[in-house]
Protein backbone atom coordinates (compact mmCIF):
# COMPACT_ATOMS: atom_id res chain seq x y z
CA UNK A 1 0.00 0.00 0.00
CA UNK A 2 2.99 2.37 0.36
CA UNK A 3 3.05 2.95 -3.81
CA UNK A 4 -0.13 4.64 -3.06
CA UNK A 5 -1.18 8.25 -1.30
CA UNK A 6 -3.92 6.87 0.77
CA UNK A 7 -4.91 3.39 2.21
CA UNK A 8 -8.08 4.57 1.74
CA UNK A 9 -9.82 7.36 -0.07
CA UNK A 10 -13.90 8.03 1.24
CA UNK A 11 -16.00 9.76 -1.28
CA UNK A 12 -18.86 11.38 0.96
CA UNK A 13 -18.31 12.75 4.65
CA UNK A 14 -21.37 11.77 5.81
CA UNK A 15 -22.29 9.42 8.93
CA UNK A 16 -21.26 6.03 7.37
CA UNK A 17 -18.41 7.58 5.31
CA UNK A 18 -16.96 9.48 8.42
CA UNK A 19 -17.41 6.43 10.44
CA UNK A 20 -15.45 3.96 8.33
CA UNK A 21 -12.60 7.20 7.81
CA UNK A 22 -12.16 7.75 11.81
CA UNK A 23 -12.10 3.79 12.30
CA UNK A 24 -9.35 3.36 9.64
CA UNK A 25 -7.29 5.83 10.56
CA UNK A 26 -7.78 4.94 13.94
CA UNK A 27 -5.97 1.80 13.38
CA UNK A 28 -3.03 3.27 11.32
CA UNK A 29 -4.21 3.69 7.56
CA UNK A 30 -3.59 6.84 5.65
CA UNK A 31 -6.62 8.38 5.13
CA UNK A 32 -8.56 10.82 3.08
CA UNK A 33 -12.50 12.19 3.01
CA UNK A 34 -13.42 14.58 0.03
CA UNK A 35 -16.73 15.88 0.25
CA UNK A 36 -18.08 18.92 -2.09
CA UNK A 37 -21.68 20.05 -0.40
CA UNK A 38 -22.05 19.89 3.96
CA UNK A 39 -19.95 17.57 6.88
CA UNK A 40 -22.54 15.10 8.03
CA UNK A 41 -24.40 14.03 5.15
CA UNK A 42 -28.00 14.10 4.86
CA UNK A 43 -28.44 13.29 8.18
CA UNK A 44 -27.27 16.29 9.87
CA UNK A 45 -27.97 18.90 7.33
CA UNK A 46 -31.38 18.26 5.99
CA UNK A 47 -32.41 14.98 7.31
CA UNK A 48 -32.74 13.34 10.84
CA UNK A 49 -31.57 16.65 12.87
CA UNK A 50 -32.92 19.39 11.50
CA UNK A 51 -36.55 17.65 11.04
CA UNK A 52 -36.39 16.42 15.10
CA UNK A 53 -35.89 19.82 15.92
CA UNK A 54 -38.61 20.88 13.70
CA UNK A 55 -41.22 18.25 15.10
CA UNK A 56 -40.22 19.49 18.75
CA UNK A 57 -41.17 22.94 17.28
CA UNK A 58 -44.31 21.58 16.26
CA UNK A 59 -45.45 19.91 18.90
CA UNK A 60 -45.33 23.00 21.34
CA UNK A 61 -48.42 24.37 19.58
CA UNK A 62 -50.46 21.41 20.48
CA UNK A 63 -48.70 21.44 23.63
CA UNK A 64 -50.16 24.81 24.12
CA UNK A 65 -53.45 23.95 23.85
CA UNK A 66 -52.80 20.51 25.74
CA UNK A 67 -51.84 23.01 29.23
CA UNK A 68 -55.39 24.52 29.35
CA UNK A 69 -56.57 21.40 30.90
CA UNK A 70 -54.21 21.33 33.36
CA UNK A 71 -54.78 24.90 34.68
CA UNK A 72 -52.33 26.73 32.31
CA UNK A 73 -54.77 29.42 31.09
CA UNK A 74 -53.43 31.36 28.59
CA UNK A 75 -53.28 31.74 24.64
CA UNK A 76 -50.69 30.42 22.54
CA UNK A 77 -47.97 32.57 21.83
CA UNK A 78 -47.62 33.72 18.00
CA UNK A 79 -44.72 31.38 16.08
CA UNK A 80 -41.90 32.64 14.12
CA UNK A 81 -40.90 30.63 11.53
CA UNK A 82 -37.26 33.32 11.32
CA UNK A 83 -36.35 32.33 14.94
CA UNK A 84 -36.81 28.12 14.46
CA UNK A 85 -35.02 28.41 10.90
CA UNK A 86 -31.89 30.59 11.62
CA UNK A 87 -31.52 28.79 15.70
CA UNK A 88 -31.29 25.69 13.29
CA UNK A 89 -28.82 26.89 10.95
CA UNK A 90 -26.22 27.41 14.19
CA UNK A 91 -27.05 23.94 15.40
CA UNK A 92 -26.13 22.35 12.41
CA UNK A 93 -23.25 24.61 11.63
CA UNK A 94 -21.93 24.10 15.21
CA UNK A 95 -22.26 19.87 13.98
CA UNK A 96 -20.44 20.77 10.53
CA UNK A 97 -17.63 21.88 12.85
CA UNK A 98 -17.87 18.49 14.92
CA UNK A 99 -17.77 16.40 12.07
CA UNK A 100 -13.99 18.42 10.65
CA UNK A 101 -12.75 17.89 13.61
CA UNK A 102 -13.72 14.41 13.90
CA UNK A 103 -11.33 13.28 11.06
CA UNK A 104 -8.66 16.27 12.09
CA UNK A 105 -8.64 13.90 15.19
CA UNK A 106 -7.20 11.09 13.46
CA UNK A 107 -5.18 12.85 11.08
CA UNK A 108 -7.94 11.92 8.42
CA UNK A 109 -7.30 14.54 5.66
CA UNK A 110 -10.48 16.32 4.03
CA UNK A 111 -10.72 17.73 1.05
CA UNK A 112 -13.79 19.85 -0.64
CA UNK A 113 -14.83 19.42 -3.60
CA UNK A 114 -16.67 16.76 -5.46
CA UNK A 115 -14.28 13.62 -5.89
CA UNK A 116 -14.49 11.77 -9.34
CA UNK A 117 -13.72 8.24 -9.86
CA UNK A 118 -11.14 8.61 -12.86
CA UNK A 119 -9.77 4.75 -12.36
CA UNK A 120 -9.23 1.78 -10.04
CA UNK A 121 -7.27 3.24 -7.86
CA UNK A 122 -7.42 6.63 -8.43
CA UNK A 123 -9.69 9.75 -7.77
CA UNK A 124 -9.92 13.95 -8.80
CA UNK A 125 -10.94 16.33 -6.95
CA UNK A 126 -10.86 19.91 -9.31
CA UNK A 127 -7.62 19.82 -10.56
CA UNK A 128 -5.80 17.42 -7.81
CA UNK A 129 -5.30 13.71 -8.65
CA UNK A 130 -4.78 10.74 -6.34
CA UNK A 131 -4.21 7.67 -5.74
CA UNK A 132 -5.47 4.84 -3.16
CA UNK A 133 -5.38 0.95 -2.36
CA UNK A 134 -9.10 1.25 -1.54
CA UNK A 135 -11.86 3.60 -2.57
CA UNK A 136 -15.06 4.11 -0.41
CA UNK A 137 -18.22 5.82 -1.93
CA UNK A 138 -20.62 6.95 0.67
CA UNK A 139 -22.18 9.50 -0.87
CA UNK A 140 -26.07 9.03 0.34
CA UNK A 141 -29.21 9.85 -1.54
CA UNK A 142 -30.59 12.80 -3.10
CA UNK A 143 -34.22 14.05 -3.05
CA UNK A 144 -35.67 12.95 -7.12
CA UNK A 145 -38.90 14.57 -7.89
CA UNK A 146 -40.50 12.76 -11.42
CA UNK A 147 -41.02 14.65 -14.44
CA UNK A 148 -44.12 16.50 -14.59
CA UNK A 149 -45.40 19.53 -16.29
CA UNK A 150 -44.45 22.60 -13.88
CA UNK A 151 -41.81 20.30 -11.45
CA UNK A 152 -39.45 22.81 -11.22
CA UNK A 153 -42.32 24.74 -9.39
CA UNK A 154 -41.99 22.17 -6.41
CA UNK A 155 -39.61 21.77 -3.82
CA UNK A 156 -37.88 18.68 -1.72
CA UNK A 157 -36.76 17.56 1.62
CA UNK A 158 -33.49 19.57 1.01
CA UNK A 159 -35.26 22.99 0.35
CA UNK A 160 -37.98 22.24 2.98
CA UNK A 161 -35.88 23.72 6.05
CA UNK A 162 -34.91 26.95 4.80
CA UNK A 163 -37.95 28.68 2.97
CA UNK A 164 -37.62 32.52 3.53
CA UNK A 165 -41.59 32.86 4.11
CA UNK A 166 -43.77 30.05 6.21
CA UNK A 167 -45.88 28.47 4.00
CA UNK A 168 -49.34 29.13 4.83
CA UNK A 169 -50.61 26.61 2.57
CA UNK A 170 -48.68 23.38 1.57
CA UNK A 171 -49.26 20.34 -0.53
CA UNK A 172 -46.87 17.39 0.55
CA UNK A 173 -46.77 14.69 -2.31
CA UNK A 174 -45.77 11.45 -1.07
CA UNK A 175 -46.87 8.61 1.30
CA UNK A 176 -43.56 7.66 2.26
CA UNK A 177 -41.80 8.24 6.32
CA UNK A 178 -40.27 11.76 5.40
CA UNK A 179 -43.53 13.12 3.46
CA UNK A 180 -45.75 11.96 6.51
CA UNK A 181 -43.23 13.56 8.56
CA UNK A 182 -43.25 17.18 7.04
CA UNK A 183 -47.13 17.18 6.88
CA UNK A 184 -47.26 16.45 10.48
CA UNK A 185 -44.29 19.24 11.28
CA UNK A 186 -46.46 22.07 8.97
CA UNK A 187 -49.38 21.17 10.17
CA UNK A 188 -48.39 21.74 13.84
CA UNK A 189 -46.72 24.78 13.01
CA UNK A 190 -50.03 26.31 12.20
CA UNK A 191 -50.40 25.92 8.09
CA UNK A 192 -52.91 24.50 6.33
CA UNK A 193 -51.59 21.27 5.10
CA UNK A 194 -53.13 18.42 2.09
CA UNK A 195 -50.90 15.39 1.82
CA UNK A 196 -51.45 13.48 -1.54
CA UNK A 197 -50.14 9.99 -2.51
CA UNK A 198 -51.19 7.89 -5.32
CA UNK A 199 -51.94 4.28 -3.66
CA UNK A 200 -54.62 3.59 -1.21
CA UNK A 201 -52.66 3.78 2.11
CA UNK A 202 -49.54 5.78 3.19
CA UNK A 203 -46.24 4.23 4.77
CA UNK A 204 -46.16 1.15 2.21
CA UNK A 205 -43.82 -1.52 4.20
CA UNK A 206 -45.16 -0.63 7.77
CA UNK A 207 -47.77 -3.11 9.62
CA UNK A 208 -51.38 -2.61 8.16
CA UNK A 209 -52.80 -1.69 11.28
CA UNK A 210 -50.39 0.63 11.98
CA UNK A 211 -50.59 2.38 8.98
CA UNK A 212 -54.54 2.38 9.33
CA UNK A 213 -54.22 3.76 12.86
CA UNK A 214 -51.82 6.19 12.02
CA UNK A 215 -54.13 7.33 8.86
CA UNK A 216 -57.40 8.14 11.26
CA UNK A 217 -55.11 9.79 14.08
CA UNK A 218 -52.85 12.13 11.57
CA UNK A 219 -56.30 13.26 9.59
CA UNK A 220 -57.70 13.82 13.12
CA UNK A 221 -54.82 16.19 13.63
CA UNK A 222 -56.15 18.40 10.98
CA UNK A 223 -53.67 17.07 8.26
CA UNK A 224 -56.18 16.62 4.77
CA UNK A 225 -55.53 12.79 3.87
CA UNK A 226 -56.15 12.67 -0.18
CA UNK A 227 -55.55 8.63 -1.06
CA UNK A 228 -55.22 7.41 -4.61
CA UNK A 229 -54.78 10.83 -5.57
CA UNK A 230 -51.50 12.67 -7.39
CA UNK A 231 -50.76 15.62 -9.14
CA UNK A 232 -50.79 15.69 -13.01
CA UNK A 233 -49.74 19.84 -12.85
CA UNK A 234 -48.13 23.00 -11.36
CA UNK A 235 -48.62 25.98 -12.75
CA UNK A 236 -48.27 29.51 -11.21
CA UNK A 237 -51.65 31.29 -10.36
CA UNK A 238 -51.78 35.09 -8.78
CA UNK A 239 -52.19 33.59 -5.11
CA UNK A 240 -49.43 31.21 -5.20
CA UNK A 241 -49.14 27.88 -6.85
CA UNK A 242 -52.11 26.14 -8.68
CA UNK A 243 -52.11 21.93 -8.96
CA UNK A 244 -54.34 20.08 -10.87
CA UNK A 245 -54.79 16.61 -9.68
CA UNK A 246 -55.77 13.12 -11.43
CA UNK A 247 -59.16 13.01 -9.84
CA UNK A 248 -60.04 16.38 -11.91
CA UNK A 249 -59.99 18.64 -8.68
CA UNK A 250 -57.68 22.15 -8.63
CA UNK A 251 -56.06 23.11 -5.42
CA UNK A 252 -53.68 25.95 -4.65
CA UNK A 253 -50.56 26.17 -2.29
CA UNK A 254 -48.02 28.49 -1.50
CA UNK A 255 -45.26 25.62 -1.56
CA UNK A 256 -45.47 22.12 -3.14
CA UNK A 257 -43.42 19.84 -1.05
CA UNK A 258 -42.28 16.38 -3.50
CA UNK A 259 -41.28 13.66 -1.11
CA UNK A 260 -41.64 10.97 -3.65
CA UNK A 261 -38.36 9.05 -3.45
CA UNK A 262 -34.51 9.21 -3.50
CA UNK A 263 -32.30 8.24 -5.71
CA UNK A 264 -28.63 7.16 -5.16
CA UNK A 265 -26.31 10.00 -5.57
CA UNK A 266 -24.04 9.27 -8.16
CA UNK A 267 -23.96 12.21 -10.66
CA UNK A 268 -20.31 13.34 -11.57
CA UNK A 269 -18.53 10.33 -9.37
CA UNK A 270 -16.78 8.63 -12.40
CA UNK A 271 -18.25 5.34 -12.66
CA UNK A 272 -18.25 5.06 -16.00
CA UNK A 273 -14.55 5.22 -16.13
CA UNK A 274 -14.74 1.74 -13.99
CA UNK A 275 -16.41 -1.53 -13.39
CA UNK A 276 -18.62 -0.69 -10.87
CA UNK A 277 -22.63 -2.84 -11.62
CA UNK A 278 -25.56 -1.29 -10.32
CA UNK A 279 -28.66 -2.33 -9.07
CA UNK A 280 -31.71 -2.22 -11.36
CA UNK A 281 -33.08 0.68 -9.06
CA UNK A 282 -29.35 2.47 -9.81
CA UNK A 283 -28.13 1.79 -6.62
CA UNK A 284 -24.33 0.53 -6.35
CA UNK A 285 -24.43 -3.63 -6.29
CA UNK A 286 -22.23 -4.86 -3.41
CA UNK A 287 -21.48 -8.11 -1.62
CA UNK A 288 -21.19 -8.93 1.93
CA UNK A 289 -18.39 -7.24 2.66
CA UNK A 290 -19.88 -3.90 0.61
CA UNK A 291 -17.32 -4.80 -2.10
CA UNK A 292 -18.50 -4.05 -5.67
CA UNK A 293 -17.83 -5.54 -8.79
CA UNK A 294 -14.68 -3.24 -8.76
CA UNK A 295 -12.42 -5.10 -6.48
CA UNK A 296 -10.51 -1.75 -4.97
CA UNK A 297 -13.93 0.49 -4.75
CA UNK A 298 -16.71 0.07 -1.86
CA UNK A 299 -19.72 1.62 -1.02
CA UNK A 300 -22.18 1.25 1.60
CA UNK A 301 -24.85 3.07 3.50
CA UNK A 302 -27.65 4.48 1.12
CA UNK A 303 -26.21 4.37 -1.89
CA UNK A 304 -26.24 0.37 -2.35
CA UNK A 305 -30.33 0.77 -1.11
CA UNK A 306 -30.17 -0.98 2.12
CA UNK A 307 -31.91 0.18 5.02
CA UNK A 308 -31.77 4.00 4.63
CA UNK A 309 -30.89 4.90 8.62
CA UNK A 310 -28.37 6.47 9.89
CA UNK A 311 -27.51 3.74 12.55
CA UNK A 312 -27.11 1.28 9.81
CA UNK A 313 -24.80 3.30 7.81
CA UNK A 314 -22.84 3.72 11.25
CA UNK A 315 -22.68 -0.03 11.39
CA UNK A 316 -21.67 -0.87 8.00
CA UNK A 317 -18.91 1.87 8.12
CA UNK A 318 -17.78 0.60 11.55
CA UNK A 319 -17.82 -2.95 9.65
CA UNK A 320 -15.86 -2.58 6.60
CA UNK A 321 -12.86 -0.47 9.01
CA UNK A 322 -12.82 -3.22 11.30
CA UNK A 323 -12.82 -6.10 8.53
CA UNK A 324 -10.31 -4.22 5.62
CA UNK A 325 -7.88 -2.16 7.77
CA UNK A 326 -8.44 -4.24 11.64
CA UNK A 327 -8.41 -7.57 10.88
CA UNK A 328 -11.55 -8.41 11.78
CA UNK A 329 -14.45 -10.65 10.69
CA UNK A 330 -17.01 -7.92 11.03
CA UNK A 331 -20.32 -8.04 9.59
CA UNK A 332 -23.54 -6.06 10.13
CA UNK A 333 -26.18 -7.82 11.21
CA UNK A 334 -30.07 -6.35 9.95
CA UNK A 335 -32.37 -8.46 11.80
CA UNK A 336 -34.46 -6.05 14.36
CA UNK A 337 -33.43 -3.26 13.60
CA UNK A 338 -35.63 -0.99 15.61
CA UNK A 339 -36.85 2.29 13.19
CA UNK A 340 -38.97 5.61 13.84
CA UNK A 341 -41.03 7.43 11.90
CA UNK A 342 -41.27 10.91 13.91
CA UNK A 343 -45.52 11.88 12.75
CA UNK A 344 -47.68 13.07 15.01
CA UNK A 345 -48.03 10.49 16.95
CA UNK A 346 -44.90 9.07 16.77
CA UNK A 347 -44.42 5.43 15.14
CA UNK A 348 -42.16 3.00 16.23
CA UNK A 349 -41.60 -0.62 14.86
CA UNK A 350 -39.12 -3.34 15.35
CA UNK A 351 -39.37 -6.78 13.39
CA UNK A 352 -41.24 -8.10 11.36
CA UNK A 353 -44.86 -7.00 10.25
CA UNK A 354 -47.99 -9.15 10.41
CA UNK A 355 -48.08 -9.49 6.79
CA UNK A 356 -44.30 -10.24 6.57
CA UNK A 357 -44.81 -13.09 10.18
CA UNK A 358 -47.53 -14.60 8.51
CA UNK A 359 -45.39 -15.76 5.27
CA UNK A 360 -42.01 -16.39 7.33
CA UNK A 361 -43.68 -18.20 10.59
CA UNK A 362 -46.86 -19.35 9.35
CA UNK A 363 -49.01 -19.45 12.52
CA UNK A 364 -48.58 -16.77 14.76
CA UNK A 365 -50.44 -15.18 18.03
CA UNK A 366 -51.04 -11.36 18.01
CA UNK A 367 -52.05 -9.03 20.53
CA UNK A 368 -53.18 -5.49 20.08
CA UNK A 369 -54.11 -2.34 22.62
CA UNK A 370 -55.56 0.78 21.94
CA UNK A 371 -56.16 3.63 24.42
CA UNK A 372 -56.23 7.20 25.06
CA UNK A 373 -52.57 8.33 26.64
CA UNK A 374 -53.38 9.14 30.31
CA UNK A 375 -52.58 12.88 29.34
CA UNK A 376 -55.16 13.09 26.88
CA UNK A 377 -57.73 12.33 29.82
CA UNK A 378 -57.31 15.90 30.90
CA UNK A 379 -56.04 17.67 28.01
CA UNK A 380 -58.87 17.16 26.19
CA UNK A 381 -57.31 15.85 22.97
CA UNK A 382 -58.83 13.39 20.33
CA UNK A 383 -55.71 10.73 20.14
CA UNK A 384 -55.55 7.24 20.79
CA UNK A 385 -52.33 5.23 20.70
CA UNK A 386 -51.97 1.27 19.25
CA UNK A 387 -49.88 -1.21 20.38
CA UNK A 388 -49.88 -4.23 18.61
CA UNK A 389 -46.78 -7.44 18.99
CA UNK A 390 -46.38 -10.54 17.31
CA UNK A 391 -45.69 -13.89 18.50
CA UNK A 392 -43.89 -17.00 16.68
CA UNK A 393 -46.68 -19.44 18.27
CA UNK A 394 -44.58 -22.53 17.96
CA UNK A 395 -41.54 -21.17 20.11
CA UNK A 396 -43.24 -18.25 21.66
CA UNK A 397 -41.11 -15.89 20.26
CA UNK A 398 -41.78 -12.11 19.71
CA UNK A 399 -41.08 -11.17 16.10
CA UNK A 400 -42.55 -7.93 15.49
CA UNK A 401 -43.54 -5.20 17.86
CA UNK A 402 -45.14 -1.91 16.28
CA UNK A 403 -46.37 1.01 18.22
CA UNK A 404 -48.07 4.42 17.14
CA UNK A 405 -48.36 7.01 20.36
CA UNK A 406 -45.99 9.29 22.28
CA UNK A 407 -42.98 8.62 22.88
CA UNK A 408 -43.07 5.12 20.37
CA UNK A 409 -39.19 5.70 19.19
CA UNK A 410 -37.97 6.22 22.40
CA UNK A 411 -40.01 3.07 23.95
CA UNK A 412 -38.94 0.73 21.04
CA UNK A 413 -35.20 1.18 21.52
CA UNK A 414 -35.85 -1.22 24.72
CA UNK A 415 -38.01 -3.32 23.03
CA UNK A 416 -35.77 -3.83 20.40
CA UNK A 417 -32.83 -5.06 23.11
CA UNK A 418 -35.21 -7.96 24.52
CA UNK A 419 -36.31 -8.91 21.07
CA UNK A 420 -32.15 -8.97 19.64
CA UNK A 421 -31.66 -10.90 22.69
CA UNK A 422 -34.58 -13.09 21.85
CA UNK A 423 -36.94 -12.65 24.39
CA UNK A 424 -40.05 -14.84 24.43
CA UNK A 425 -43.70 -13.42 25.15
CA UNK A 426 -43.36 -15.13 28.62
CA UNK A 427 -40.39 -12.90 28.95
CA UNK A 428 -42.20 -10.08 28.57
CA UNK A 429 -45.10 -11.43 30.78
CA UNK A 430 -42.79 -12.12 33.62
CA UNK A 431 -41.43 -8.39 33.34
CA UNK A 432 -42.49 -6.28 35.85
CA UNK A 433 -43.99 -2.75 33.91
CA UNK A 434 -43.37 1.03 35.21
CA UNK A 435 -46.33 2.25 36.25
CA UNK A 436 -48.22 4.86 34.87
CA UNK A 437 -46.76 4.59 31.74
CA UNK A 438 -47.57 3.93 27.84
CA UNK A 439 -45.09 1.55 27.74
CA UNK A 440 -45.56 -0.78 30.42
CA UNK A 441 -48.66 -1.64 27.99
CA UNK A 442 -45.81 -4.10 26.07
CA UNK A 443 -45.45 -6.31 29.57
CA UNK A 444 -49.40 -6.81 30.72
CA UNK A 445 -51.24 -7.54 27.10
CA UNK A 446 -52.19 -10.90 28.18
CA UNK A 447 -54.70 -11.84 26.05
CA UNK A 448 -54.47 -12.73 22.46
CA UNK A 449 -56.23 -11.01 19.82
CA UNK A 450 -59.25 -12.69 18.58
CA UNK A 451 -60.50 -10.60 15.86
CA UNK A 452 -61.83 -7.23 15.27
Amino acid sequence: MANYDYDLFVIGAGSGGVRAARMAAGMGARVAVAEDRYMGGTCVNVGCVPKKLYVYASEYGKGFKDAIGFGWDSAAPEFNWSTLRDNKKTEISRLNAIYRNLLSGVDADLIDGRATITGANTVAVGDQHYTAHKILIATGGWPHIPDFPGRELAITSNEIFDLEHFPQRLVVVGGGYIAVEFAGIFNGLGADVTQLYRGPLFLRGFDGDIREHAAQEIAKSGVDLRFETNVTSISSAPSGLQLTLTDGSVIEADTVLYATGRKPNLDGLGLENVSVDLNQDGTIAVDGQFRSSEPSIYALGDVTGGMELTPVALAEGMAFARREFGGQDATPEYDFIPTAVFSQPNIGTVGFTEEQARELFGEITLFKSSFRPMKHTISGRDERSFMKMIVETATDRVVGVHMVGPDAGEIMQGIAIAMKAGATKAIFDNTIGIHPTAAEEFVTMRDPWQGD
